[in-house]
């Protein structure tokens, strides 16, 4: 009968993963900035006489080796230019793999091979997220805006320099509209359009999928009428 994985995740400062099997099988992991995880191993798969190696990136360097029978723990902190300098804490009794203060930079593909009476691997993907801006509601007139005396305000919802994340309206609990941005390090906006008399409730959300930012709108201070003199043309990303 086929194994199956153990994937543990605790959403917090300190982020602890346990691998329960060694296959093919990639356990994804997020984190955010500035935090610490922990990769574990299922002990009872492994032997005193085992010789445990954590290898980075696509071409495996090798950024960790624990001999477990020598009580011995070889750091290789100068690897890819020194990224993991100061950062990695390892346990020779358990193997696990502890990167504190994490970056983007980190983010990528961790293998671990456990050499002894047989080889077995296992494979991590860490995903590291930056902490997110608070969204900025302010006021614009698109082109083609009625005059000032229209009753409806038009509003922007903005954010800047983000990667993987979505921006979206709310009404209430009612989700309006949304926008999604991947790989890209731009300006994200999301416009919105009510009634100066609207008394309902909106909101604009920032999240990934560790957390989110919200702005609320007021109309009283973020709604001003349109002069027809100016206006905005902007493009949204799908």
């Amino acid at each position: 009968m086929p194994s199956t994985g153990l994937l543990k995740i605790n959403l917090c400062e300190n982020i602890s993963v346990t691998a329960g099997v060694f296959t093919d099988e990639v356990k994804s992991v997020s984190v955010m900035e500035g935090d610490s995880v922990t990769l574990h191993i299922d002990l009872t798969r492994i032997q005193k006489s085992d010789v445990i190696v954590w290898n980075f990136g696509s071409q495996d360097s090798h950024i960790a080796k624990i001999s477990r029978e020598a009580n011995k723990v070889s750091v290789y902190e100068d690897v890819h230019y020194g990224m993991f300098r100061d950062r990695l804490q390892v346990d020779v009794q358990t193997g696990s793999l502890t990167i504190t203060n994490i970056t983007t930079q980190h983010s990528g593909l961790y293998h671990i091979t456990i050499s002894g009476q047989k080889k077995t691997s296992y494979t991590f993907n860490i995903t590291v997220y930056t902490h997110l801006p608070v969204p900025d509601i302010s006021s614009y007139c698109p082109k083609n805006s009625p005059s000032s005396s229209s009753s409806n305000c038009s509003v922007l919802c903005s954010v800047m320099n983000v990667t993987n994340v979505s921006l979206s309206w709310y009404k209430g609990k009612s989700l309006l509209s949304s926008i999604s941005v991947s790989d890209l390090n731009i300006r994200l906006s999301l416009p919105l359009e009510v009634e100066y008399q609207d008394t309902n409730t909106y909101r604009c959300v920032i999240n990934n999928p560790i957390t989110n930012q919200t702005t609320h709108l007021d109309i009283n201070q973020h709604c001003q009428p349109c002069s027809g003199e100016s206006h905005v043309m902007f493009v949204f990303i799908q």
